[in-house]
């Protein structure tokens, strides 16, 4: 990096985008300095908002000042931005998933390595303090040897809150590539890679009506699997189970429950950073609220750029990597192959779990 903060240029403005503008304001070594837009307006009105920079992308990944490229736009997008970013030498951290391809993530694995830069994305959630508390006990033998997990994401879509909706009914969107990356990460960082999976998949309905503003009323064709129902065999023998739907009017399921061979782990949502974390142990027989470990349980957006920003600075592997994010965009595909083919799919890809964050640093700061 070219400075002690990490300069970093953000692609794309829309709903979620605030979220990383704030992360700037807690963590010292991030120091965001422009944004850029297909909509000019967008990037003006969230420069105007935030106080850095509004430019095109050219002009973005031109910029000797930023070292770090966060993209934001949609995933269709994704794969094309981060490939322009490492081609200009910058770094680059990808909202989920990816990229909509294998093959465009592998290609930005390799151009990173070849240049000697980083690929990162989130979700970096699995570094809140929920499920850094639910990684500890994990490894403290809380549950003793983990055999089983069950995870649930079950709502009645998008299309109910969001204002521009249409891209989750795209290839690259649906309930798994939208609402999958935050609980297989979870998995992953919680019981290590996945070997092999199995699953089916269906569209319920043809198409969506958009419910609240501008939009409303308009009818999305419906181009993607919106109910995915999952097997999952990890590396390390665990077996476990994942249904994502967009066709459920209401779920009273567990998000992540993990079952081991002396207790039972409840996970929180993993779209969140914080609790409750709840364990039951075979020799108490009763659930136990578990406090957890001192860190992030607040909304933290670009924690894993954060973290991302130290590990170049320090030269260490960042836990949002590359690696990680590429294994859970394979594992999502293997998903929809399996249920295409109706057969098991072996992962050709695999990854370290990411180490756990330290406890004992002030906030805003992942490395000593």
């Amino acid at each position: 990096m070219s400075s002690k903060k990490a300069g970093i240029g953000i692609v794309g403005c829309g709903n979620i985008s605030g979220l990383y503008f704030q992360a700037g304001q807690v963590f010292d070594i991030l120091d965001i300095r422009a944004c850029a837009d297909i909509d000019p307006r967008r990037a003006e009105a969230k420069a105007a908002e935030y106080g850095v920079k509004a430019c095109t992308v050219a002009e973005l990944l031109a910029d000797p000042t930023i070292d770090i490229v966060v993209n934001l736009t949609v995933p269709k997008a994704h794969g094309e931005i981060g490939l322009a970013a490492l081609e200009a030498g910058k770094s680059i951290y990808n909202e989920k998933p990816l990229a909509l391809t294998r093959e465009e993530a592998r290609r930005m694995l390799e151009l990173a390595a070849a240049k000697g830069l980083r690929v990162g994305g989130a979700p970096d959630t699995f570094l809140g303090a929920g499920l850094q508390t639910c990684r500890r006990l994990i490894d403290d033998g809380a549950i003793g040897e983990p055999v089983g997990a069950t995870a649930f994401m079950l709502s009645h879509g998008p299309e109910q809150f969001h204002p521009d909706p249409e891209f989750f009914y795209e290839p690259g969107g649906g309930p798994m590539f939208d609402m999958g990356p935050y609980y297989l990460t979870a998995l992953v960082n919680l019981l290590g890679p996945v070997r092999q999976v199995t699953g089916m998949a269906r569209a319920s309905f043809p198409e969506r009506t958009v419910a609240t503003g501008a939009k409303a009323g308009k009818k999305i064709k419906v181009q993607i699997p919106t109910h995915i129902v999952g097997v999952l065999e990890f590396a390390s023998g665990a077996v476990g189970n994942l249904i994502t739907s967009f066709d459920a009017w209401a779920c009273s399921l567990p998000c992540i429950e993990i079952y081991g061979s002396e207790g039972t782990l409840s996970v929180p949502d993993p779209n969140t950073f914080g609790g409750p974390v709840r364990l039951f142990r075979a020799d108490t027989k009763e659930w136990r609220n578990m406090e957890l470990v001192p860190g992030y349980p607040q909304q933290s957006r670009g924690l894993g750029i954060a973290d991302m920003a130290h590990a170049i600075r320090s030269g260490r592997n960042h836990r949002a990597n590359g690696e990680l994010t590429y294994h859970v965009l394979d594992l999502m595909h293997a998903f929809h192959d399996a249920a295409r083919a109706s057969k098991h799919v072996e992962l050709s890809s695999t990854c370290q779990r990411p180490m756990p964050l330290p406890t004992d640093l002030p906030t805003g700061i992942l490395d000593d």
